[in-house]
């Protein structure tokens, strides 16, 4: 899994600092794969250009809570196209050639919506009310059964009132939504409901009429194929059940090694730039490598010094670092682990040693990095300030206190308690910051063990078996974007509990965030976040590291690759690379 969230959060995969750059990804002796060069004066033919990601593409639909992963989202946003996407520098941007949109009225809150007039799926179908009405069952919740990362905002719509064929609709708010401008749908979001409504034998019309009754019963084969039949497990589905909305279409997955996209010759805008864009699965310590050696164009490693000093002296490559809208962190499992107990969680976040992790793994990047104090407003934002003095989060935890988490351990019976770190493996940083946990939280009486693992993000983390977790959320700018996080679920199971993985539960926190997310005004939500920082400090709901660099690196010869501090990553505008 990997939780690439709607519309702000996205647990990211980022690995080691200061690693050293060995072989780069092995052998590969497919044929249809862009041959390798021997050296940069060598590069792939202009009708392919190829990047590297980290890991492999899971599923074509990322909006249910085990695949709303970045894995997913990064290649599909110019697959499946929506209203608004993250563009440049993260700003919410119109998508002008699916269609348009606007406020009609503040009382109650609505917004009107029209589907451009060609818009239609690559097999032929128009893309209409039917596939409106599913984005709604999805995001809305008001439908059982869908297994939906996030209904934030779209809960508190009513039915669209859309008839079969018709492009234009209307979203009417019961209360105010402060982030409506991301409230319809968004790339990757519109999905064909006419693939779904087959699942269940029904029309365009009966398909419409049992979401306007939320009639679950009616819709179940197909919720669960919505659930889980777009998987991608080694292979994409069959090419009849994943049409493209955008300008390339899914075309093949190697298992292992690659996801190629090809241009959609029923893409009614303007066409991709380059034929077919291919993306290659590299782990993050062999990127700057693969680059090095030509066999792709385009990576985004994780940050670090020997990685930065690799890329800065290849020839013919440019280089970007850049803020990014990604943090790490330590979550907690309120579910089924001793940190249930509030004195564990203290006596932890008394240990971790959060400066040293800053100092020795982020720094040498990024020479002004800190421990974060705040979860929901990334650093270089303009109301950071405000925010962290409002939460009086300025000290929390920066200093350890061994002694001080050893007094809690005794005082509650647990000197020697068993720990389990989990986070997804291969990841040098992680793995280095694991240790300096262990090195210092075991001094302090326990017995932190790593338990990092390559399934932990697909199967360890939806079913709770971990302790604590490490991992990093990919998000934006939107106040609404990390409400699924800290919102109680309704049940704490990989279907129910959204981005809270960990299934922290406050009331508190639960209206604070519904207030927060009905405050149009930007300035009076500052106060607001505040207070919601103040209570998951004091509930040590989890405990945040450090925000994330991003860096960047493709080669000289393309044209418009523009690194995205969102979690769009580079390939938000894919479309629009080509070679000079």
């Amino acid at each position: 899994m990997f939780h690439a969230r709607r519309p702000g959060g996205v647990p990211v995969l980022l690995a080691g600092a200061a690693l050293l750059l060995g072989a780069c990804a092995g052998p590969d002796p497919d044929p249809e794969r862009t041959p390798a060069s021997s050296g940069p004066e060598q590069a792939p033919p202009v009708e392919t250009i190829t990047y590297a990601y980290e890991q492999e593409f899971h599923s074509y639909n990322n909006n249910t809570t085990a695949e709303n992963a970045t894995r997913n989202f990064a290649p599909l946003q110019r697959v499946l196209t929506g209203f608004w996407f993250y563009g440049d520098r993260g700003a919410i941007t119109p998508d002008r050639d699916f269609g348009n949109y606007r406020k009609i009225s503040d009382d109650p809150l609505t917004v009107r919506y029209t589907i451009a007039d060609k818009a239609v799926w690559s097999d032929g179908t128009p893309i209409d009310c039917d596939d409106v009405m599913l984005w709604w069952a999805f995001r809305s919740g008001k439908v059982r059964g869908f297994a939906s990362a996030d209904t934030n905002g779209v809960q508190d719509t009513r039915v669209p009132d859309c008839r079969a064929g018709g492009r234009t609709f209307d979203l009417v708010y019961d209360k105010p939504f402060a982030d409506w401008v991301a409230g319809g749908p968004g790339a990757t979001e519109m999905l064909p409901a006419h693939v779904v409504a087959a699942r269940d034998g029904l029309s365009e019309e009966e398909f419409i009429a049992a979401v306007r009754d939320t009639d679950a019963g009616r819709l179940e084969k197909g919720i669960r194929f919505f659930n889980d039949g777009w998987v991608s497990e080694g292979r994409l589905p069959d090419a009849e059940l994943i049409p493209s909305s955008g300008p390339y279409k899914l075309s093949k997955l190697d298992a292992g090694q690659r996801l190629t996209l090809v241009a959609n010759d029923r893409w009614w805008g303007t066409p991709a730039a380059t034929p077919t864009i291919v993306e290659r699965f590299i782990t993050l310590d062999e990127q700057a490598q693969a680059l090095q050696n030509r066999e792709v164009q385009i990576v985004e490693p994780q940050p670090g010094p020997d990685v930065l000093q690799q890329l800065q002296s290849l020839s013919g490559v440019r280089v970007s670092v850049f803020d990014r809208y990604t943090y790490e962190h330590l979550d907690f499992n309120f579910d089924s682990s001793p940190f249930r107990d509030a004195r564990l969680r203290e006596a932890f976040a008394r240990c971790v040693p959060r400066q040293r992790i800053v100092d020795q793994l982020v720094k040498p990047v990024a020479p002004a990095a800190v421990p974060l104090q705040v979860r929901t407003v990334a650093p270089f934002q303009a109301n950071s300030a405000e925010v962290v003095a409002a939460s009086g989060s300025a000290d929390a935890y920066t200093r350890q206190d061994i002694a001080g988490a050893k007094a809690l351990l005794r005082r509650a019976g647990k000197i020697g308690l068993e720990v389990s770190i989990g986070y997804q493996t291969p990841n040098p940083r992680r793995t280095a910051a694991v240790q300096l946990i262990i090195d210092s939280c075991n001094k302090a009486g326990f017995k932190v063990v790593d338990k990092g693992s390559e399934d932990f993000l697909g199967t360890v983390m939806p079913s709770n078996g971990y302790d604590v977790a490490l991992f990093a959320w990919s998000g934006s700018s939107l106040v609404s974007g990390w409400a699924s996080n800290f919102t109680s679920p309704e049940k704490c199971d990989a279907r129910n509990k959204g981005n809270n993985n960990g299934c922290y539960s406050s009331e508190r926190v639960d209206r604070l965030i519904a207030r927060l997310n009905s405050t149009v005004d930007l300035g009076a939500q500052n106060p607001i976040i505040g207070e919601i920082e103040k209570r998951l400090w004091s509930d040590l709901a989890t405990i945040p590291l450090f925000q994330h660099p991003g860096l960047s690196a493709w080669d000289e010869t393309l044209r418009n690759v523009v690194p995205n501090p969102a979690q769009s990553t580079v390939t938000w505008n894919m479309d629009r690379w080509s070679r000079s």
